[in-house]
């Protein structure tokens, strides 16, 4: 990904900087979150991403929240959503109705959503 002509790291690439910073070998990482030494090279090489699960725990051992791992990764959003959507059909159904809201009423309705949540 390029911002202003500024490579920016995938999730991959700051990974494997955060191992090799704690001096683990991607097999020693694997082992540690009790998956293939073969998913986590996938995974540095932006092939595969990690479940939910596996995000958090790449997190814990590379001493790092998943928030600052997220801000590495890339991937386009529809990626997202059609995970989401094959895992919970609501969330399909809920994402077609989505797309008839004009935006300006999508982004009012969001606003007043985060101004209701941060007061609970």
């Amino acid at each position: 990904m390029f911002t202003l002509g500024i490579k920016m790291k995938s999730l991959g690439e700051r990974i494997r900087e955060l191992r090799e910073e704690k001096d683990l070998s991607l097999r020693e990482l694997a082992k540690r979150l009790e998956v293939s030494a073969a998913f986590v090279s996938d995974i540095e090489l932006g092939r595969r991403y990690p479940s939910h699960r596996v995000f958090a725990k790449i997190a814990s051992i590379l001493e790092t929240s998943v928030e600052e791992l997220q801000k590495y990764d890339n991937r386009p959003p529809v990626e997202e959503i059609k995970r989401l959507a094959s895992a919970d059909p609501q969330y399909s159904v809920a994402f077609r109705q989505m797309i008839d809201i004009p935006a300006k009423e999508l982004m009012e309705f969001l606003k007043k959503r985060g101004k209701d949540k941060s007061t609970k």
